[in-house]
Order: structure tokens, then C-alpha cells, then sequence
């Protein structure tokens, strides 16, 4: 039987996952599958009762000896049968997960569909759409991956879930900005998470598809978006221990807010 894929990265989407696969992929200790996101786990023409583990084992170079298969696809961590389906296969393997601040991580999201001329409606009219799509789309209905713009920044709810499954130990919490801003620092300690050697120098990687120009978010938007996720982001500071305070941040050209309570408050220093 064919060695079982150990490391998982979960996302989230929109938050520099191709660029972990892009530095995965130079780490002469870790094997990349042969395309970047497998989709195995969250494919829902599969026969879960009776799954065929040997579609996902295709997926990889048969000769890859000793090193350590990945698997970094983003939606793993939101869809949500996925991660029972990855404990039941590997209950050993490890997770990692690129947490974006979720307004940013919606915008981008919302511009992307509307690159690949998925999504017809302005930012604005998505927002306030989307409740009403992913409640037609059920729990794993197409609309679910398409317009999951503030679904998907309901991170506590996803750790939370990752942590009813996995021992805290063999998640990896980060934020996608250090991956960025100090990649060596951060891959150093993802080598240390994964038990395996550092990663060899290389130039800094920013792996990103070009987005076509959008309406920049409103104020409105923003506004929205925080509402939604308030608690979502406050249970998730806590259970991950990543500071949070420089996201939710309203566009620059907003107007100032009035003073407010609460956790946004206290993450921007006002109220």
C-alpha cells in the first residue's frame, strides 16, 4: 500500500497557500503532489462509506521513497466533512492552516470569482446575497465553494472543529502576512512543526494570480462583514493565540467610525 499523505494544509482560501506549495515544493524532504490542490477530501462523488484511497495516492510520484507527501488544498478546513474524512484516513497527520484577516481575505475572494466571471453582482449585492445562496446550497452544495465570501472568515467555528479532531499538537496556526513579511522566520518554524530539516534558502516567494481590477469595498461593506463575525474573530484570538489586532480594519478612505464597545473596539484601540 502507498504510503499516506502526512501533512495537510487547510487553508484558508485567498490566503497564501500557493505560496507554501511553491516553498513546500523546494524542500527536498517533502513530495508535492502532481497537481496543486487535490480536491480529494472535499470530493463529494466519492463513496465516503467505502472510500478509494488510491485516487488520492495518484495524485503523487510512486518512487518518492521517505519524503513526507502534502497535500495543500485551502477549502479542506471550511468544507465540512473534510476533516473527520482526513482523521479517518491519517488520524496522525498534521494541519496547517494561513489565517487572513477576513475582510481582506472576502474582498480578494469576491474578486476572484469575478475574474473567472463566476460572480455576477458588485461586492455590496454579494454580501447581502450570500446568506440566502449558501442556505440554498446546503452543506455541501456548489454555492457553498463559490459565494462563501464571510462564511469562510468564521474561523473559530473551523478550529474549533480542526481541535474536536485532531490533538493540538499537530495543528499549526499562522497568519498568512508572516508568511509574507518573514518567510524565513515562519518556515523555520513550520520545519520545526514538521520535524523535518530547515528549507533551503531561497528567494522570497509571493505566488498570487493577477485579479482584474474591482470598486474598492465601502465602508457599508466593512461594517457588514464585522457585524458577521465579531464573536467569530474574538473565540478565535483566543483559541489560536495569533495576534489579530491589525486586522478588520475599515478602508483607508472610509469615514471615522463612531466610538464603539466591544472587541473590534479594543483591537483598534478606540471605544
Amino acid at each position: 500500500m502507498a504510503q499516506r499523505v502526512t501533512i495537510f494544509g487547510c487553508g484558508v482560501q485567498k490566503g497564501g497557500t500557493t505560496t507554501l506549495h511553491a516553498y513546500f515544493a523546494e524542500h527536498p524532504q517533502l513530495s508535492a503532489p502532481l497537481r496543486k490542490e487535490t480536491h480529494f477530501f472535499d470530493d463529494e462523488t466519492q463513496d465516503w462509506s467505502w472510500p478509494d484511497y488510491r485516487l488520492h495516492d495518484a495524485f503523487y510520484k510512486s518512487d518518492d521513497g521517505a519524503k513526507l507527501r502534502f497535500d495543500i488544498t485551502p477549502i479542506y478546513g471550511y468544507w465540512p466533512p473534510t476533516l473527520g474524512r482526513i482523521a479517518a484516513y491519517n488520524g496522525q497527520a498534521k494541519l496547517i492552516t494561513l489565517w487572513r484577516d477576513p475582510f481582506k481575505r472576502a474582498y480578494s475572494h469576491w474578486k476572484m470569482q469575478r475574474a473567472r466571471r463566476v460572480e455576477k453582482l458588485g461586492f455590496s449585492e454579494a454580501l447581502a446575497a450570500e446568506e440566502e445562496r449558501l442556505h440554498a446550497a446546503g452543506e455541501t452544495g456548489e454555492g457553498r465553494r463559490l459565494y462563501s465570501y464571510v462564511d469562510r472568515g468564521r474561523y473559530a467555528t473551523q478550529l474549533r472543529h480542526a481541535e474536536a479532531l485532531f490533538p493540538r499538537a499537530q495543528i499549526l496556526n499562522l497568519r498568512s502576512e508572516d508568511l509574507f513579511r518573514t518567510p524565513v522566520e515562519t518556515l523555520a518554524r513550520i520545519a520545526a512543526f514538521l520535524e523535518i530539516d530547515p528549507f533551503p534558502e531561497m528567494a522570497p516567494k509571493h505566488e498570487m494570480k493577477r485579479e482584474r481590477h474591482e470598486a474598492p469595498p465601502t465602508r457599508a461593506d466593512f461594517d457588514h462583514i464585522a457585524a458577521a463575525l465579531e464573536g467569530e474573530l474574538a473565540e478565535f484570538a483566543a483559541l489560536s493565540g495569533l495576534d489579530v489586532s491589525g486586522w478588520m480594519k475599515p478602508p483607508s478612505d472610509a469615514p471615522a467610525p463612531a466610538p464603539k464597545k466591544g472587541f473590534f473596539a479594543r483591537l483598534t484601540g478606540r471605544g
